[in-house]
């Protein structure tokens, strides 16, 4: 007689759905049949830029070393980002981009009859980790698309062992303040454990914006994690990294796959780190095309919600399954977020001035036709 393994497999893991990535380039021209070059892709959140010269050029001195297992500890890296940042090196662990530290984390701390507290509209990944640990999720409403973090705070129940937070927020754009959240780590048990997700923090170009890793030695239950996919241009080479306490990166460390950072990506990100012409060019690129697409999106009647990060997301006024099919047959990627709760809404990732541009007249397009 067969077996049935969906029943076998842990009962956290039998009631997720699988994460679904933006549509690759290759498969929209399969599907369209479309040239690849003539496609845009703003469904990611990657960098428009490409990655550094400084990083490729690592890569390049590096591609002989292939066959060799990568450096299980990252020295390189983990020295170039202790300098960097002005932590030790043993507060560092390192992922296979910084969702892969998230699942360490909840793999971690959490298990069947402890809870964890995220925000409605949050990064996918948390209820994910927290579902495949056993743990018990609690979805806080949000307020104006953001983090509410005073009903957060709230929330926090006897057996609370982790919240995680997101600044800015993926897929909202929304972002809290230096006060705000020092507010609200001065409420939290100093048990519970905040994740404070800091992927799209160098873009942020605000002064009341918080510094995370900044605030560890004041908040010991405070862990950081930071991403090279999204202002460092290395979405394709998967490294991410949480800064904690010594004693919590230790925790995380014993449950880390030592080669979970490949030599390539190591490389890439120790050289493109201290690139600052290449990170403000990133910045730069972003800014100006955060304007222009607010812009364009105000000029057609379409309302947003204002975005720290490299992204917008607004609402189609409608089904917006409708607008993003038809934005495929032009050959424009964006992101519908229905799997958020948003399903009236798209995201669109910022690109160059001219993929910018390429979406708004698409949209302004599809806009005719739908209404």
């Amino acid at each position: 007689m067969g077996c049935d393994f969906v029943e076998l497999a842990v009962s956290g893991v039998r009631s997720l759905s699988p994460y679904q990535p933006g549509k690759p380039v290759e498969e929209l021209a399969r599907e369209q049949g479309l040239d690849v070059d003539a496609i845009v892709k703003l469904a990611s959140n990657e960098n428009p830029l490409g990655p550094a010269p400084s990083s490729l050029d690592a890569i390049g001195r590096h591609l002989s070393e292939l066959a060799r297992y990568p450096d299980g500890n990252l020295f390189n890296l983990r020295d170039a980002l202790s300098q960097k940042l002005a932590i030790q090196p043993e507060q560092i662990t390192f992922g296979n981009g910084s969702n892969d530290v998230l699942v360490l984390l909840a793999q971690s701390w959490l298990q069947p009859g402890v809870s964890a507290v995220f925000s409605e509209y949050a990064f996918v990944v948390y209820p994910i980790a927290v579902t495949a640990a056993g743990a018990e999720s609690i979805v806080v409403p949000a307020r104006n698309w953001g983090h509410d973090l005073d009903a957060m705070a709230d929330a926090v129940r006897d057996d609370t062992r982790m919240i995680f937070l997101a600044n800015p927020n993926n897929p909202t754009g929304t972002a809290f303040t230096r006060d705000e959240l020092t507010g609200f780590l001065n409420k939290v048990r100093s048990d519970v454990i905040v994740v404070l997700d800091e992927a799209y923090f160098e873009y942020v170009q605000d002064e009341r914006y918080p510094d995370g890793v900044a605030l560890l030695k004041q908040y010991p239950n405070l862990v950081v994690t930071r991403t090279f996919s999204k202002a460092y241009g290395l979405a394709g080479s998967r490294v991410g990294y949480a800064v904690s306490s010594v004693e919590m990166a230790g925790v995380l460390n014993k449950l880390r796959q030592p080669f979970n950072v490949n030599n390539l990506g190591e490389c890439a990100a120790v050289a493109v780190l201290n690139d600052d012409e290449y990170l403000q060019r990133s910045r730069d690129v972003n800014t100006q095309g955060l304007q222009t697409v607010a812009a364009g999106l105000r000029a057609m009647g379409f309302e947003y919600i204002p975005s720290m990060g490299n992204f917008i997301t607004f609402d189609t006024g409608g089904d917006a399954r409708v607008y993003y099919q038809k934005l495929l047959e032009k050959g424009v990627i964006v992101r519908p977020v229905a799997n958020y709760g948003m399903p009236g809404h798209l995201r669109v990732s910022i690109g160059l001035p001219e993929e910018n541009e390429r979406f708004l007249q698409a949209l302004k397009e599809v806009k005719e036709v739908v209404s």
